[in-house]
């Protein structure tokens, strides 16, 4: 019967997430060398070969696949195991730790928290600001426990590695200048900003959303100035140097600008959590999860 190495895949899985021997060293903390004799000790033990050569890198053989396959419903076992010992062990009490993007801190994570305090004091909750791809990357490596994203890029439903959790529909309202034509109108389309200088980030996310969402109103939005920060794309609003869209958790605190809900356009974003397939029956994690939700709940 072959012998099965949970460290040993735990490599193999990294290497298929990283691509290269070098990053899934430095994931693992360990040596290239290291992973490279781990991952033979491996192929050696299964009988099959796991990387083959491809220039100066390595690619997964069919046979690594197939191994990895059956290794993540293993390692979703796992999890559903260290979740019902740490309930029986711990009860109500436990740590979990949440990566989150700027945005969900303050709105949904901070209020979370703040909830668990009171309903179950005994568990902990560690807080980490982080960008998309790097909570992913965390939650796989088991740093943290939830991350929350928006759904354009989060891993899709099919990830066998994460279970995924929709919190929340984040419309996406407009911020004008507190003197702008039409601040008080009765009513507002994208369409009518066609003509204004427009406010949004170079490159990422935000940049893709603004222009998709004009675009589907039918125009190209004329970047006069940007910025990837809440802080410096409302400051300029409100000096009279563009227009901007902002998501629903950010205008709510917005100030010094004019935000208005377009009447007809109503681009949206949504939030998701992603865990560990199998984590969710933890006590702190669901816990978390829970209040999670119901502070996404009380602003829908």
């Amino acid at each position: 019967m072959i012998e099965w190495d949970i460290k040993k895949l735990r490599i193999l899985r990294t290497l298929a997430e990283q691509g290269t021997v070098t990053a899934t060293a430095e994931a693992l903390h360990m040596t290239p060398s290291a992973v490279s004799q781990q991952l033979t000790n491996l192929a050696r033990m299964l009988g099959v070969p796991l990387l083959e050569a491809q220039g100066r890198r390595v690619r997964l053989t069919d046979a690594a696949h197939l191994v990895l396959r059956h290794a993540e419903a293993v390692f979703a076992q796992l999890e559903r195991a260290d979740a019902e010992l740490t309930g029986y062990l711990a009860g109500e009490a436990g740590e979990v730790r949440i990566g989150a993007f700027s945005t969900a801190v303050p709105v949904l994570v901070v209020p979370a928290v703040a909830a668990l305090r009171r309903s179950h004091p005994g568990v902990e909750v560690r807080v980490r600001e982080t960008e998309a791809a790097e909570s992913y990357e965390l939650l796989s490596a088991g740093v943290v426990d939830l991350a929350l994203s928006l759904a354009a890029h989060a891993p899709t439903a099919r990830d066998p590695r994460f279970t995924r959790r929709t919190l929340l529909e984040d419309p996406l309202d407009v911020a004008l200048p507190p003197g702008h034509p039409l601040a008080g109108a009765a009513e507002l389309r994208l369409a009518d900003l066609s003509g204004d200088p427009w406010i949004y980030g170079g490159s990422g996310p935000w940049s893709e959303i603004t222009r998709n969402a004009c675009e589907a109103a039918g125009f190209v939005p004329e970047q006069a100035h940007s910025a990837s920060g809440w802080t410096a794309i409302l400051a300029m609003v409100e000096a009279g140097m563009g227009v901007a869209l902002v998501p629903r958790m950010v205008a709510s605190r917005a100030a010094g600008v004019a935000v208005r809900v377009l009447s007809h356009d109503r681009p949206t974003r949504h939030v998701v959590a992603a865990l560990r397939r199998g984590s969710e029956s933890a006590p702190a994690v669901a816990h978390a999860l829970a209040a999670l939700r119901t502070v996404a709940d009380e602003r829908a």
